[in-house]
């Protein structure tokens, strides 16, 4: 928390000043500066003008020649009093203006800031009681970017109670010390999360307990922000966990009872099971054993088990082979392909999203041919791994199986990065990333077809300039210099996944009115959540949105010839 820049007051200080009256002066003091007004024994006294001679100039009035009362000064660099004087100095209420925009209004003593005022400065305003220049007593200090702090100031920093609200709207409610929150105290986040317990530098330490806006709760020793050492956590949806933890994380020894009724007793490595110990399954099964990034690897004999992810590999050629065999081939009719892509396995959003897109694809519009390549840890020994070399063959045998009448929809969904990469991840395996450059290559296959290349991922909008071209559609979840949202464990969809197939596709089939549509959504669910907006981007060729009418207005031909034929079949039984 910074503190406005403190204001030192000096007067007389060299300036341009303004113009002064062209009536001759009534006295010339020993400087050669020049007075109008009245003299009594040699003294300025009364209503009066006094003119220096570099410029700065007090109107008002004097006193045994000294500013005394109500006055006007002006001063170097558009600096302006307006208020009280006692012997020549700010002294009582008065209203002060720098040529910088600075203004303050309120108390003075002796040229200084004093009792009760209003400081603005660089868009910060301050309201409350000052001693010497700074913040001193109870005030309300406001930023620019809608932060403030309400309470106790001291010597131009927040100490003692007060109330301090962050630019999102989370509030920490204590005693602070220079300006950070120290000892008991209380948080309230925007969201509905709330904290109570200890602090040190403004962070979670000591004891305390904190609820999420979910309901879980965490409590027990905190250090810099994070749960450390002997804890204990409640979740909402019914799971126990009572045992050491770092960083928010399991970790050492634990019992964790799970919401399914089963129950873990062991040791603990970031948040999963790891090293010895025993899990009872919800039916009364036990494994017990040794554990590893929370697979049991050996078992209560030491013996090793098989490795899940080595089988999961063994299995890969033939599950994508299994995957690819079964795309038909093109018909004369204008088809519909579909390849959907989950790239990082840490996350079920992703796989959850992309088995929505392509049965959204298969059931509402039709797709002739489908492949969907996913990492996820659940998924090694039955879906076909999603890797640049996965994404290359299905390309590959999609523009064997497809025509060039046909339209191919893609759909990408994943992490991504500044450097404008699509995250290939499964823990346990090192998978290469995807560049946009490269991803551009890997589509070299499909150059003559249409293409529809949806990309959910954080600043995806940097794959627009190597991959547009007159034949491909691309949207994407954000701008090239923005992140997107909801990539989280327990979500569905993330929030242009959702917008884009759950919500505005339910509405229309026109492409880019549903992009619109999509864009609107997320816009407005940012703004809710406070979110710096990400701006979702779009490369709408005619030639690709006319291709997709065609297909959508041959596809309502092909319903309507089937629904006759059905039509006639009955009649024709029924006689």
């Amino acid at each position: 928390m910074k503190p406005l820049l403190p204001l030192t007051l000096a007067l007389l200080l060299t300036a341009c000043g303004e113009g002064e009256p062209l009536t001759p002066p009534d006295a010339r003091l020993p400087d050669g500066s020049r007075y109008r007004g009245e003299l009594v024994d040699g003294l300025l006294q009364g209503p009066g003008r006094l003119d220096y001679n570099n410029g700065t100039w007090f109107e008002g009035q004097f006193k045994d020649g000294q500013p005394e009362g109500r006055g006007e000064w002006h001063g170097p660099n558009g600096l302006v009093y307006v208020g009280d004087f006692r012997a020549g100095l700010f002294h009582g209420q008065g209203h002060l203006s720098y040529g910088s925009g600075t203004t303050y209004e309120g108390g003075f003593a002796h040229n200084q800031f004093e009792g009760e005022g209003t400081l603005r400065q660089g868009g910060a305003t301050y309201r409350g009681q000052f001693h010497n220049d700074k913040y001193h007593g109870f005030g309300n200090l406001e930023w620019p970017d809608g932060s403030n702090h309400q309470g106790r100031f001291d010597a131009g920093q927040p100490d003692g109670e007060g109330v301090r609200t962050d630019e999102a709207g989370n509030r920490f409610s204590g005693r602070f010390r220079r300006g950070q929150l120290e000892g008991q105290g209380s948080y309230q986040g925007e969201d509905g999360s709330h904290y109570i317990g200890d602090f040190k530098n403004g962070l979670f330490d000591g004891k305390g307990r904190f609820t999420s806006a979910d309901g879980d709760v965490w409590s027990g020793p905190f250090k810099e922000g994070g749960l450390v050492g002997q804890g204990e956590f409640i979740g909402a949806d019914g799971s126990h966990y009572d045992g050491h933890f770092r960083h928010w994380r399991y970790q050492g020894e634990g019992k964790l009872s799970l919401a399914d009724g089963g129950r873990y007793q062991g040791h603990f490595n970031d948040g999963l099971y790891s090293g010895s110990g025993s899990l009872t399954l919800a039916d009364g099964k036990r494994e017990a054993g040794i554990w590893q990034d929370g697979t049991r690897i050996r078992d209560e004999q030491g013996k090793a088990l098989p490795n899940p992810l080595e089988i999961g590999l063994l299995a890969q050629g033939k599950l994508l082979d299994q995957a690819l065999d079964a795309l038909p081939a093109s018909t004369s009719a204008v088809e519909l392909y579909s390849l959907s892509l989950a790239g990082d396995g840490r996350q079920s959003v992703f796989l959850r999203e992309a088995d929505y897109v392509s049965k959204l694809l298969a059931e509402r519009f039709g797709a002739h041919g489908q492949v969907t390549l996913v990492n996820h840890r659940d998924h090694m020994a039955d879906r076909p791994l999603a890797t640049r070399e996965t994404l290359s063959r299905a390309i590959q045998a999609i523009a064997r199986r497809s025509g060039p009448e046909d339209l191919v929809f893609i759909y990408l969904t994943s992490h991504g990065s500044p450097q404008h990469e699509l995250a290939l991840e499964l823990p346990g395996l090192q998978l290469g990333h995807l560049p946009a450059q490269e991803l551009a290559d890997l589509l070299v296959p499909l150059k003559d077809r249409y293409k529809v290349l949806v990309i959910s991922a954080c600043y995806s909008g940097g794959f627009i300039p190597p991959l547009k071209d007159e034949k491909t559609l691309i949207m994407t979840a954000a701008r090239s210099d923005r992140v997107s949202f909801g990539c989280s464990e327990e979500n569905d969809f993330t929030y242009f996944g959702r917008a884009l197939f759950a919500d505005a596709l339910s509405e229309t089939d026109d492409l880019e009115r549903a992009f619109g549509i999509a864009r609107k959504k997320v816009a407005e669910r940012e703004q809710a959540d406070d979110f710096e907006a990400s701006e979702p981007q779009i490369w709408a060729p005619k030639a690709v949105t006319a291709h997709w009418r065609v297909l959508r207005e041959r596809q309502a031909e092909q319903a309507l010839t089937a629904q006759s034929a059905q039509g006639a079949d009955k009649t024709a039984r029924s006689h």
